[in-house]
C-alpha cells in the first residue's frame, strides 16, 4: 500500500535538505568546501574521525565551519509560509508528512554511501532509517530497491556486523522488502559462519516485540531448503527462543504467531521435527490449546497445524498422548468444530492419525470418548469439512467403540448418503 490519500505532500526544494540526512535543515552550516550541511548531522561525520567532506570527499584544510545564515534565512520564510514554526520563532518538531518520504534519487545516494563512503554508526542508522520509510510507502518502491543487486548484500553486510541498532534497522527493511528468497538464503547463510543467525538471534534476544516479529519472519524466509532449515534449527539458541516466543504465558500473540509460522516452515525437515519434539514445543502447543480466553483463530491454526506435522514422528505422538495424562489430546479435541473449518480438519487428521492410523497409545482414544470427542466427530460428518476428513471422522467413531446410540447415528447417516448417491 501506499501514503494515506488524505496527507498532504509538500514539494521541499532540494537546497533545503542536508545532503546527510536528507531532511530541511534546522541549522545550516558551511565546510571550507563550501557545501552545506545541517550542525548537527556534519558534527558526528566529523565527530567520527573523518576528514573529508562527505559529499564530495575532498580532503579537508580545516574541519571548522561556518553558519550558512543566508539559507537559514530562507528555510525559516519557506517554513513560516508552511506554519512550521512555533510562536517561539524555533522549527516545529513535526515535519510536513512529504518530507519523510526520501526520493528515489536520494535513496541512490543513501545505498552508495552505505556502501562504500559511511562508516559512522549514528549516520548508518540515520540513513538506514531514511531508507526503512522508503521501502514501506509503496509496493514500487520495494521493487525498485529489490532491483539493485548490490541492495540486499549491503544489508546482510551490516547485519554480519553484529551492531544491535544496525541489525534491528537491517532487519526491519529486509522484512519489508524480502526479495528472492534463495538468493537472500544463500547470502545469509553462506560460508556458514554463523554470523547472520547470530546477529538475528541477538535481535531476538534484545530487540522490542516488533523487532522479534521481523527477526523471525525474516528466519521463516530464509528457512529456504532442506539444508537451510536443518542450519537453521542447529544453530545454539534458535530453538530456545522459539519455544520462548510461543509461551502463551509470556509471548503477543503477533508474536506467537509468527513463531509457529517459522516452526511449521523448518519442522518440514524430518530432523527438525525431531529437535522440535526433543525442545518440548508439544508442551507449549498444549498449553495454546488449553487456554479458554485465546481468540486468535491464527495461532490456533498454526498451533494444530504444527502439531500434525510433529505427530507424524512417532515420538511425537507418544509424547501428544503421554503429555500431561492427555492434556494435549484433550486439546485437540476441544477445538473441534470450535474455531474454524482449517481448525477443525487438523485436529481431526491429528486424532485419525493417533487413534486409526498408529493406535499407540489407548489412553488416546479413553481421552477423546471422555472429551465428548464421538460427539462432535459425528457433527464433522455432517459438516462442510472436505470429503478426506469427514472419512477420516468416520475411521475414528468406527474405532472408539462407541455406544449403541451413537452407532445408529453413523449407521443412520450412511444409509442416507447411501440411498442419496446417483448411482
Amino acid at each position: 500500500m501506499g501514503r494515506d490519500e488524505t496527507e498532504t505532500y509538500i514539494t521541499v526544494p532540494s537546497f533545503f535538505k542536508c545532503p546527510i540526512s536528507l531532511d530541511v535543515m534546522r541549522s545550516p552550516v558551511s565546510l571550507c568546501t563550501g557545501v552545506t550541511y545541517d550542525r548537527a548531522s556534519i558534527q558526528r561525520w566529523l565527530d567520527g574521525g573523518n576528514n573529508t567532506c562527505p559529499a564530495t570527499m575532498q580532503l579537508l584544510k580545516t574541519k571548522d565551519f561556518v553558519p550558512n545564515l543566508t539559507l537559514q534565512r530562507l528555510i525559516k520564510i519557506w517554513s513560516d509560509s508552511l506554519g512550521r514554526y512555533n510562536t517561539a520563532g524555533s522549527p516545529s518538531p513535526d515535519p510536513p508528512s512529504g518530507q519523510n518520504f526520501p526520493t528515489k534519487e536520494e535513496v541512490n545516494v543513501l545505498l552508495k554511501r552505505l556502501m562504500s563512503l559511511e562508516k559512522n554508526d549514528e549516520i548508518r542508522i540515520e540513513y538506514l532509517t531514511r531508507m526503512g520509510r522508503f521501502v514501506k510507502d509503496s509496493d514500487s518502491n520495494r521493487e525498485f530497491l529489490s532491483a539493485k543487486k548490490e541492495f540486499v548484500p549491503m544489508l546482510v553486510d551490516i547485519i554480519r556486523t553484529k551492531k544491535i541498532e544496525l541489525v534491528l534497522m537491517a532487519i526491519r527493511i529486509l522484512d519489508t522488502v524480502k526479495g528472492d528468497r534463495e538468493r537472500l538464503s544463500n547470502l545469509m547463510l553462506a560460508n556458514d559462519d554463523g554470523d547472520c543467525l547470530t546477529a538475528i538471534l541477538l535481535a531476538i534476544q534484545r530487540g522490542n516485540l516488533e523487532s522479534k516479529i521481523e527477526s523471525v519472519r525474516v528466519l521463516d524466509w530464509i528457512s529456504f531448503d532442506a539444508k537451510s532449515k536443518l542450519l537453521i534449527a542447529e544453530r545454539d539458541g534458535i530453538l530456545t527462543e522459539m519455544i520462548k516466543s510461543i509461551s502463551i504465558t509470556e509471548s503477543d500473540p503477533s508474536l506467537i504467531e509468527a513463531t509457529l509460522s517459522f516452526l511449521i516452515t523448518i519442522a518440514k525437515s524430518k530432523r527438525v521435527r525431531s529437535k522440535l519434539i526433543v525442545a518440548k514445543t508439544i508442551t507449549k502447543i498444549k498449553d495454546i490449546l488449553l487456554t479458554e480466553t485465546l481468540t486468535n483463530i491464527a495461532v490456533t491454526e498454526k498451533s494444530l497445524k504444527l502439531l500434525e506435522t510433529l505427530s507424524s514422528k512417532r515420538e511425537g505422538r507418544l509424547e501428544i498422548c503421554g503429555e500431561d495424562n492427555g492434556r494435549c489430546v484433550e486439546g485437540v479435541v476441544k477445538k473441534l468444530l470450535k474455531v474454524s473449518t482449517t481448525a477443525t480438519e487438523y485436529a481431526v487428521t491429528i486424532l485419525w492419525c493417533l487413534c486409526y492410523v498408529f493406535r499407540e497409545d489407548k489412553m488416546a482414544e479413553e481421552t477423546v470418548e471422555r472429551s465428548n470427542g464421538v460427539t462432535k466427530l459425528l457433527v464433522v460428518i455432517q459438516s462442510n469439512c472436505s470429503a478426506m476428513v469427514r472419512q477420516m471422522a468416520k475411521d475414528l467413531i468406527k474405532v472408539l467403540k462407541i455406544n449403541s446410540s451413537a452407532s445408529s447415528v453413523l449407521s443412520a447417516y450412511e444409509t442416507k448418503t447411501t440411498h442419496i448417491m446417483p448411482f
